[in-house]
C-alpha cells in the first residue's frame, strides 16, 4: 500500500514510555530511494532539540494510526547523538548512531535495508524478504563519502524537466508503507498545461541536479501529459499503478516483466 509522505507530517511520535514531539521533515537516500530518517521536532519536550528517528524503530507505516509509535525510550532519545538538521548529515555521523541503537549499517547490502528489504525484520524476526522491488540497494564502496541523504521538504519544489522541456515541479511522495521506498514523486503539472497532476517513479529519472533544484526525467513532455491522472484525494491501488507502469511500457516493480511489448515510445 502507499502512503502520502504529506500525511505522515506532524504526527506525534510516541517512545514507549511517553510522547516525544512530532515528525517535521524527512531524509530519504537518493541512491536507493528509501526513506532513512524522520525528522523529530522536540520542542515540547527537549527545548527545541531536533531529532533523527529511523524506521528500524518503527517497522512498517502499514500499522500507524493517528501517532508513530517508536520502540525506544525517551532516555534513549535524550541521549542519543546530536544532529544539526541544517547541514548534511555525514556517514560517520550515521555509524555513531546506529551504533547508538544497535542498528545494523543499511549501506553495502543486498536489500534496500542492508541484507534485507524491510526495515522491521529487526523487531519481528522475520527473515530476509522476497520483495526485492526493482531499487537498487546502496553501494558498498560509498563507506566515508556522501551519504546521498536528501530533505524532502527540501526536494518539494524542484523543477521537473521532461527530455524536451520543462513541465512542472516536485509537489510530494508516495512512500510504500511495507520497505519505506519512495515509489513516486508527484509532478505538478499546471505551470505547462492546465491538466491533471501525474505520478513519475525515481526509475524514470535520469538526473538530479541538487546546486539547481531540478530533476530531469527521461520521458517526453507528450508521454507525461497523456499518463493516467493521479488524484490527491485517492490513493493508487495497484490496477492505478499497474495501468501507469503499463503506459509508459515499463516494468512494475512488483513483478518481472511487462504486460506488453507494443506500446508506442516514450521519447
Amino acid at each position: 500500500m502507499l502512503r502520502n509522505v504529506q500525511d505522515l507530517q506532524g504526527l506525534p511520535i510516541g517512545a514507549t514510555d511517553g510522547v516525544i514531539g512530532k515528525t517535521k521533515d524527512f531524509y530519504f537516500d537518493d541512491e536507493a530511494w528509501v526513506i532513512r530518517y524522520l525528522v523529530v521536532d522536540t520542542s515540547a519536550w527537549l527545548g527545541g532539540r531536533e531529532v533523527l528517528i529511523s524506521p528500524y524503530s518503527i517497522g512498517e507505516i502499514a500499522s500507524l494510526g493517528d501517532s508513530v509509535p517508536v520502540k525506544i525510550t525517551k532516555e534513549q532519545i535524550r541521549n542519543s547523538p546530536s544532529v544539526d538538521t541544517e547541514r548534511p548529515i555525514s556517514r560517520q555521523y550515521e555509524r555513531g548512531y546506529l551504533g547508538y541503537y544497535g542498528y545494523p549499517y543499511y549501506w553495502g547490502g543486498t536489500g534496500l535495508w542492508g541484507g534485507d528489504a524491510y526495515p522491521c525484520t529487526m523487531l519481528t524476526g522475520m527473515g530476509p524478504s522476497n520483495y526485492d522491488g526493482y531499487l537498487k540497494a546502496p553501494s558498498a564502496d560509498d563507506v566515508d563519502g556522501d551519504p546521498h541523504l536528501r530533505s524532502c521538504k527540501a526536494v518539494k519544489g524542484y523543477h521537473i524537466r521532461a527530455t524536451d522541456g520543462d513541465l512542472g515541479h516536485v509537489d510530494g511522495f508516495l512512500i510504500d508503507d511495507h520497505t519505506w521506498s519512495v515509489r513516486y514523486l508527484i509532478a505538478k503539472t499546471g505551470n505547462w498545461w492546465a491538466g491533471h497532476d501525474v505520478l513519475v517513479s525515481p526509475e524514470w529519472i535520469e538526473r538530479v541536479s541538487w546546486s539547481e533544484s531540478q530533476v530531469t526525467l527521461a520521458l517526453s513532455r507528450q508521454a507525461i501529459k497523456d499518463s493516467p491522472p493521479y488524484d490527491a484525494d485517492a490513493l493508487p491501488d495497484r490496477d492505478a499503478e499497474s495501468a501507469t507502469y503499463l503506459h509508459y511500457g515499463r516494468n512494475g516493480y512488483w513483478r518481472g516483466a511487462p504486460e506488453t511489448a507494443n506500446l508506442p515510445g516514450l521519447f
